[in-house]
């Protein structure tokens, strides 16, 4: 049975709707990173987007062809994610998305080598005619964090956000945003395929102790 990162990290995939603080430690991704409005069609995000699940699905499917990828297991293409921030905003304002600057990101399992997404980026440009020359495997370990599942429309996100800084505040922490702590968000639901008003997103939120 294919590993499945939901399944197995449900404290990082499945929080409630009720803040919680978390420790989240080094993760490995594949990303792309850019700038500006996520939904403007066929845009950096949208096309930063597709490499990431071109490669994922590519190492994914590694098992299939002559590319051997040491310590290998079959595993399930985990959610996309992303990390955003604004310049002069602390967590971010869904009023000014022209400012986004993002890392778009796919989690991959520890096995996956700089040398293994050169292999997989050369199979999407040979076998797709896609540059994927901008994604990148990177480490991220956000470390105490708080967060709470949101469920609704992205533009809806302040409610939520609202929440979690109320329990902070009520439970003696702050936020800690800062070039390399961002807005996290986990994308639970394909918007393509479910309405907005059901659509769930994991927020997570840098902290420290106030």
């Amino acid at each position: 049975m294919a590993f499945d990162f939901k399944k197995e990290y449900k404290e990082f995939y499945l929080p409630s709707k009720k803040p919680q603080i978390v420790t989240v430690g080094p993760m490995s991704f594949i990303a792309v990173r850019g700038e500006g409005d996520p939904s403007v069609e066929d845009g950096a995000y949208k096309q930063a987007v597709g490499m990431l699940y071109a490669v994922a699905y590519t190492v994914k499917m590694s098992k299939k062809g002559d590319h051997r990828i040491e310590g290998y297991f079959d595993f399930v293409v985990p959610p996309l994610e992303g990390f955003w921030q604004q310049p002069g905003v602390e967590g971010f304002d869904c009023a000014r998305k022209q400012d986004f600057q993002w890392i778009s990101v796919i989690r991959m399992p520890d096995f996956v080598t700089d040398v293994d997404l050169d292999w997989a980026k050369g199979e999407v440009a040979r076998k797709k005619g896609v540059d994927c020359s901008k994604v990148e495997l990177v480490t991220i370990d956000e470390g105490e964090c708080v967060q709470a599942m949101h469920v609704g429309p992205y533009d809806d996100e302040p409610a939520t956000v609202a929440l979690m800084d109320a329990y902070l505040a009520e439970n003696g922490y702050e936020n800690d945003f800062s070039d390399t702590r961002r807005h996290h968000e986990i994308y639970l639901s394909d918007p393509r395929r479910v309405a907005p008003e059901k659509c769930k997103t994991v927020i997570r939120h840098p902290v420290r102790r106030a």
